[in-house]
Protein backbone atom coordinates (compact mmCIF):
# COMPACT_ATOMS: atom_id res chain seq x y z
CA UNK A 1 0.00 0.00 0.00
CA UNK A 2 1.28 3.44 -0.91
CA UNK A 3 0.70 5.99 1.84
CA UNK A 4 -0.16 9.45 0.49
CA UNK A 5 2.80 11.84 0.72
CA UNK A 6 2.36 15.26 2.29
CA UNK A 7 1.84 18.25 -0.01
CA UNK A 8 4.69 20.77 -0.10
CA UNK A 9 2.38 23.41 1.39
CA UNK A 10 1.00 21.14 4.13
CA UNK A 11 1.35 23.68 6.96
CA UNK A 12 -0.49 26.42 5.02
CA UNK A 13 -3.05 23.90 3.81
CA UNK A 14 -3.91 22.77 7.34
CA UNK A 15 -4.11 26.35 8.57
CA UNK A 16 -6.57 27.09 5.77
CA UNK A 17 -8.66 24.02 6.64
CA UNK A 18 -8.75 24.77 10.36
CA UNK A 19 -9.65 28.42 9.75
CA UNK A 20 -12.99 27.23 8.35
CA UNK A 21 -13.99 25.81 11.78
CA UNK A 22 -15.91 23.09 9.94
CA UNK A 23 -14.25 19.88 11.18
CA UNK A 24 -16.48 17.73 13.43
CA UNK A 25 -19.53 19.90 12.79
CA UNK A 26 -22.97 18.30 12.21
CA UNK A 27 -24.22 17.33 8.77
CA UNK A 28 -25.76 20.19 6.78
CA UNK A 29 -28.31 20.01 3.99
CA UNK A 30 -26.36 22.46 1.84
CA UNK A 31 -23.52 19.93 1.57
CA UNK A 32 -25.72 16.81 1.58
CA UNK A 33 -27.63 18.29 -1.36
CA UNK A 34 -24.46 18.09 -3.45
CA UNK A 35 -23.50 14.53 -2.50
CA UNK A 36 -27.04 13.30 -3.09
CA UNK A 37 -27.02 14.90 -6.52
CA UNK A 38 -23.61 13.46 -7.39
CA UNK A 39 -24.53 9.95 -6.23
CA UNK A 40 -27.64 10.04 -8.41
CA UNK A 41 -25.98 11.58 -11.46
CA UNK A 42 -23.05 9.16 -11.54
CA UNK A 43 -24.90 6.07 -10.30
CA UNK A 44 -22.27 5.15 -7.70
CA UNK A 45 -22.63 3.40 -4.36
CA UNK A 46 -21.00 6.15 -2.31
CA UNK A 47 -20.29 9.87 -2.52
CA UNK A 48 -18.37 11.90 0.06
CA UNK A 49 -17.18 15.39 0.82
CA UNK A 50 -13.89 14.54 2.51
CA UNK A 51 -11.71 17.04 4.38
CA UNK A 52 -8.12 15.88 4.84
CA UNK A 53 -6.79 16.75 8.30
CA UNK A 54 -3.27 16.04 9.59
CA UNK A 55 -3.96 12.43 10.65
CA UNK A 56 -7.37 11.63 9.21
CA UNK A 57 -9.88 12.28 6.48
CA UNK A 58 -13.21 13.45 7.89
CA UNK A 59 -16.48 13.40 5.97
CA UNK A 60 -18.55 16.56 6.09
CA UNK A 61 -21.17 14.81 3.95
CA UNK A 62 -21.56 11.14 3.10
CA UNK A 63 -23.97 9.08 1.05
CA UNK A 64 -23.84 5.27 1.16
CA UNK A 65 -21.24 5.09 3.95
CA UNK A 66 -21.70 4.93 7.71
CA UNK A 67 -18.16 5.88 8.80
CA UNK A 68 -17.53 9.55 9.56
CA UNK A 69 -13.74 9.37 9.12
CA UNK A 70 -10.76 7.13 8.33
CA UNK A 71 -7.03 7.30 8.83
CA UNK A 72 -5.28 9.59 6.37
CA UNK A 73 -2.70 6.86 5.73
CA UNK A 74 -5.28 4.63 4.04
CA UNK A 75 -7.20 7.44 2.37
CA UNK A 76 -7.59 7.79 -1.38
CA UNK A 77 -8.37 11.48 -0.86
CA UNK A 78 -4.91 12.00 0.61
CA UNK A 79 -3.61 11.18 -2.87
CA UNK A 80 -6.29 13.22 -4.65
CA UNK A 81 -5.35 16.50 -2.91
CA UNK A 82 -1.88 16.27 -4.49
CA UNK A 83 -3.37 16.96 -7.92
CA UNK A 84 -5.27 19.76 -9.61
CA UNK A 85 -7.23 17.38 -11.84
CA UNK A 86 -9.66 14.60 -10.98
CA UNK A 87 -7.79 11.65 -9.44
CA UNK A 88 -9.17 8.36 -10.79
CA UNK A 89 -8.57 4.76 -9.74
CA UNK A 90 -10.47 2.46 -12.10
CA UNK A 91 -9.93 -0.79 -10.17
CA UNK A 92 -8.18 -0.49 -6.83
CA UNK A 93 -7.88 -4.27 -6.44
CA UNK A 94 -5.29 -4.45 -9.26
CA UNK A 95 -3.64 -1.06 -8.63
CA UNK A 96 -0.23 -1.56 -6.88
CA UNK A 97 -0.82 1.62 -4.86
CA UNK A 98 -4.08 0.36 -3.33
CA UNK A 99 -4.49 -3.40 -3.83
CA UNK A 100 -3.63 -4.20 -0.19
CA UNK A 101 -5.32 -1.11 1.27
CA UNK A 102 -7.71 -2.15 4.10
CA UNK A 103 -10.48 -0.08 2.45
CA UNK A 104 -10.03 -2.32 -0.61
CA UNK A 105 -9.53 -5.71 1.05
CA UNK A 106 -12.24 -5.01 3.65
CA UNK A 107 -15.35 -2.83 3.97
CA UNK A 108 -16.36 -0.80 2.06
CA UNK A 109 -14.44 -2.84 -0.57
CA UNK A 110 -13.46 0.10 -2.77
CA UNK A 111 -12.88 -0.69 -6.41
CA UNK A 112 -13.58 2.55 -8.26
CA UNK A 113 -12.57 5.94 -6.88
CA UNK A 114 -12.70 9.40 -8.44
CA UNK A 115 -11.84 12.44 -6.34
CA UNK A 116 -11.95 16.06 -7.42
CA UNK A 117 -9.88 18.39 -5.22
CA UNK A 118 -11.84 21.01 -3.28
CA UNK A 119 -10.11 24.27 -2.47
CA UNK A 120 -10.71 26.46 0.54
CA UNK A 121 -11.25 30.22 0.15
CA UNK A 122 -7.48 30.81 0.29
CA UNK A 123 -6.86 28.45 -2.64
CA UNK A 124 -5.44 25.44 -0.76
CA UNK A 125 -6.68 21.93 -1.56
CA UNK A 126 -8.40 21.07 1.73
CA UNK A 127 -10.33 18.00 0.62
CA UNK A 128 -12.29 16.36 -2.17
CA UNK A 129 -15.67 15.58 -3.57
CA UNK A 130 -15.28 11.89 -4.32
CA UNK A 131 -17.20 9.07 -5.98
CA UNK A 132 -16.72 5.48 -4.79
CA UNK A 133 -18.08 2.20 -6.12
CA UNK A 134 -17.67 -1.48 -5.35
CA UNK A 135 -17.27 -2.34 -9.04
CA UNK A 136 -14.51 -1.20 -11.42
CA UNK A 137 -15.45 1.51 -13.89
CA UNK A 138 -14.12 4.61 -15.59
CA UNK A 139 -15.04 8.28 -15.85
CA UNK A 140 -15.41 9.99 -19.21
CA UNK A 141 -14.08 13.46 -19.98
CA UNK A 142 -17.61 14.88 -19.79
CA UNK A 143 -18.21 13.14 -16.47
CA UNK A 144 -14.97 14.54 -15.08
CA UNK A 145 -16.09 18.02 -16.13
CA UNK A 146 -19.43 17.44 -14.39
CA UNK A 147 -17.65 16.32 -11.20
CA UNK A 148 -15.60 19.52 -11.31
CA UNK A 149 -18.78 21.59 -11.49
CA UNK A 150 -20.14 19.81 -8.41
CA UNK A 151 -16.82 20.28 -6.59
CA UNK A 152 -17.08 23.99 -7.36
CA UNK A 153 -20.44 23.95 -5.57
CA UNK A 154 -18.71 22.53 -2.50
CA UNK A 155 -16.14 25.32 -2.74
CA UNK A 156 -18.99 27.84 -2.94
CA UNK A 157 -20.44 26.48 0.28
CA UNK A 158 -17.04 26.68 1.96
CA UNK A 159 -16.95 30.33 0.91
CA UNK A 160 -20.40 30.76 2.44
CA UNK A 161 -18.88 29.44 5.66
CA UNK A 162 -15.89 31.78 5.50
CA UNK A 163 -17.39 34.92 3.99
CA UNK A 164 -20.42 37.13 4.43
CA UNK A 165 -22.83 35.07 2.34
CA UNK A 166 -25.29 34.17 5.09
CA UNK A 167 -28.11 36.50 6.11
CA UNK A 168 -27.48 37.41 9.74
CA UNK A 169 -31.14 37.67 10.67
CA UNK A 170 -32.57 34.50 9.12
CA UNK A 171 -29.38 32.39 8.90
CA UNK A 172 -30.14 31.36 5.31
CA UNK A 173 -28.13 32.42 2.25
CA UNK A 174 -28.14 36.13 1.40
CA UNK A 175 -28.20 37.58 -2.12
CA UNK A 176 -24.48 37.09 -2.60
CA UNK A 177 -24.56 33.51 -1.36
CA UNK A 178 -27.58 32.69 -3.51
CA UNK A 179 -25.97 34.07 -6.67
CA UNK A 180 -22.79 32.08 -6.05
CA UNK A 181 -24.51 28.73 -5.52
CA UNK A 182 -27.30 29.25 -8.07
CA UNK A 183 -24.88 30.14 -10.87
CA UNK A 184 -23.12 26.78 -10.55
CA UNK A 185 -26.40 24.87 -10.20
CA UNK A 186 -27.80 26.40 -13.39
CA UNK A 187 -24.55 25.62 -15.18
CA UNK A 188 -24.93 22.00 -14.09
CA UNK A 189 -28.59 21.94 -15.18
CA UNK A 190 -27.60 23.30 -18.58
CA UNK A 191 -24.91 20.64 -18.96
CA UNK A 192 -27.10 17.73 -17.80
CA UNK A 193 -30.34 19.03 -19.36
CA UNK A 194 -31.96 19.02 -15.92
CA UNK A 195 -35.07 21.07 -15.13
CA UNK A 196 -34.88 23.95 -12.69
CA UNK A 197 -37.44 26.33 -11.26
CA UNK A 198 -37.08 29.61 -9.38
CA UNK A 199 -39.77 30.91 -7.01
CA UNK A 200 -39.63 34.56 -5.90
CA UNK A 201 -41.52 35.70 -2.79
CA UNK A 202 -42.37 38.96 -1.10
CA UNK A 203 -44.55 39.54 1.96
CA UNK A 204 -47.78 41.54 1.73
CA UNK A 205 -47.77 44.74 3.75
CA UNK A 206 -44.47 44.06 5.48
CA UNK A 207 -43.64 47.76 5.89
CA UNK A 208 -46.89 48.26 7.79
CA UNK A 209 -45.83 45.57 10.27
CA UNK A 210 -42.64 47.49 11.05
CA UNK A 211 -44.57 50.74 11.31
CA UNK A 212 -47.38 49.49 13.56
CA UNK A 213 -45.83 46.63 15.56
CA UNK A 214 -42.18 47.63 15.56
CA UNK A 215 -38.92 46.37 14.10
CA UNK A 216 -38.69 43.42 16.47
CA UNK A 217 -42.04 42.04 15.24
CA UNK A 218 -40.91 42.54 11.65
CA UNK A 219 -37.66 40.67 12.28
CA UNK A 220 -39.53 37.80 13.95
CA UNK A 221 -41.83 37.59 10.93
CA UNK A 222 -38.90 37.36 8.50
CA UNK A 223 -37.24 34.68 10.62
CA UNK A 224 -40.43 32.62 10.78
CA UNK A 225 -41.06 32.87 7.04
CA UNK A 226 -37.49 31.73 6.31
CA UNK A 227 -38.02 28.72 8.60
CA UNK A 228 -41.26 27.80 6.84
CA UNK A 229 -39.56 27.94 3.44
CA UNK A 230 -36.87 25.54 4.65
CA UNK A 231 -39.48 23.20 6.13
CA UNK A 232 -41.84 23.24 3.14
CA UNK A 233 -39.37 22.99 0.27
CA UNK A 234 -36.99 20.07 -0.29
CA UNK A 235 -33.67 19.83 1.50
CA UNK A 236 -31.99 19.90 -1.93
CA UNK A 237 -33.52 23.30 -2.79
CA UNK A 238 -31.59 26.55 -2.32
CA UNK A 239 -33.43 29.00 -0.03
CA UNK A 240 -32.24 32.60 0.34
CA UNK A 241 -33.26 36.05 1.50
CA UNK A 242 -32.46 38.59 -1.20
CA UNK A 243 -33.11 41.57 1.08
CA UNK A 244 -35.97 43.26 2.91
CA UNK A 245 -39.04 41.03 2.65
CA UNK A 246 -37.89 39.37 -0.58
CA UNK A 247 -37.03 35.64 -0.58
CA UNK A 248 -36.16 33.16 -3.31
CA UNK A 249 -36.04 29.38 -3.75
CA UNK A 250 -34.20 27.58 -6.57
CA UNK A 251 -35.34 24.03 -7.26
CA UNK A 252 -33.46 21.62 -9.53
CA UNK A 253 -34.99 18.48 -11.06
CA UNK A 254 -38.23 20.10 -9.95
CA UNK A 255 -40.81 18.59 -12.36
CA UNK A 256 -43.33 21.24 -11.29
CA UNK A 257 -42.90 20.38 -7.62
CA UNK A 258 -43.13 24.07 -6.70
CA UNK A 259 -46.95 23.79 -6.69
CA UNK A 260 -46.76 21.03 -4.09
CA UNK A 261 -44.32 23.04 -1.96
CA UNK A 262 -46.41 26.21 -2.22
CA UNK A 263 -49.53 24.34 -1.14
CA UNK A 264 -47.60 22.90 1.79
CA UNK A 265 -46.37 26.40 2.65
CA UNK A 266 -49.91 27.79 2.63
CA UNK A 267 -51.17 25.02 4.93
CA UNK A 268 -48.24 25.46 7.31
CA UNK A 269 -48.73 29.23 7.47
CA UNK A 270 -52.45 28.85 8.25
CA UNK A 271 -51.61 26.61 11.19
CA UNK A 272 -48.60 28.62 12.37
CA UNK A 273 -48.36 30.20 15.82
CA UNK A 274 -47.28 33.51 14.25
CA UNK A 275 -50.57 35.44 14.02
CA UNK A 276 -49.01 38.21 11.93
CA UNK A 277 -47.86 35.70 9.31
CA UNK A 278 -51.33 34.13 9.15
CA UNK A 279 -52.91 37.52 8.51
CA UNK A 280 -50.25 38.93 6.19
CA UNK A 281 -49.85 36.49 3.32
CA UNK A 282 -47.34 36.75 0.49
CA UNK A 283 -46.89 36.94 -3.27
CA UNK A 284 -45.05 34.19 -5.17
CA UNK A 285 -44.03 33.92 -8.82
CA UNK A 286 -42.48 30.82 -10.37
CA UNK A 287 -40.11 30.82 -13.37
CA UNK A 288 -38.99 27.71 -15.24
CA UNK A 289 -35.35 27.64 -16.33
CA UNK A 290 -35.07 28.19 -20.09
CA UNK A 291 -31.45 27.69 -21.25
CA UNK A 292 -32.16 29.73 -24.39
CA UNK A 293 -33.61 32.68 -22.50
CA UNK A 294 -31.85 32.55 -19.13
CA UNK A 295 -28.10 32.96 -19.49
CA UNK A 296 -27.71 33.84 -15.80
CA UNK A 297 -29.41 33.77 -12.42
CA UNK A 298 -30.15 37.48 -12.83
CA UNK A 299 -32.13 36.73 -16.00
CA UNK A 300 -34.40 34.35 -14.10
CA UNK A 301 -34.77 36.81 -11.22
CA UNK A 302 -35.54 39.56 -13.72
CA UNK A 303 -38.38 37.55 -15.27
CA UNK A 304 -39.79 36.68 -11.86
CA UNK A 305 -39.54 40.27 -10.68
CA UNK A 306 -41.32 41.53 -13.81
CA UNK A 307 -44.15 39.06 -13.26
CA UNK A 308 -44.33 40.08 -9.60
CA UNK A 309 -44.57 43.77 -10.55
CA UNK A 310 -47.33 43.00 -13.06
CA UNK A 311 -49.19 41.07 -10.38
CA UNK A 312 -48.96 44.00 -7.96
CA UNK A 313 -50.18 46.42 -10.63
CA UNK A 314 -53.12 44.19 -11.51
CA UNK A 315 -54.14 43.84 -7.89
CA UNK A 316 -53.88 47.59 -7.32
CA UNK A 317 -55.83 48.31 -10.51
CA UNK A 318 -58.65 45.97 -9.51
CA UNK A 319 -58.55 47.07 -5.88
CA UNK A 320 -58.07 43.50 -4.65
Amino acid sequence: MLKPPLPLNETERLMSLHSLHILDTPAEDRFDRITRMAKRLFGVEMCLISLVDSKRQWFKSKQGLNSCQTSREVSFCGHAILHDEVFIVGDASVDPRFEDNPLVTGPPFVRFYAGCPVRGPQGHRVGTLCLIDVSPRGLSTDEQAMLKVLAALVEDELKVTAEGTVDNLTQIANRRGFHTVAAHLLSLCRRTKTDAELVLFDLDGFEAVNDTLGRQAGDALLQRFATLLIECFRSADVVARLGGDEFVVLMTASSDLSEVALERLARSAEADDCQVLRQLGWNARSIRFDPERHDSVDAMLGDADAMMAAQRFERRDTGS
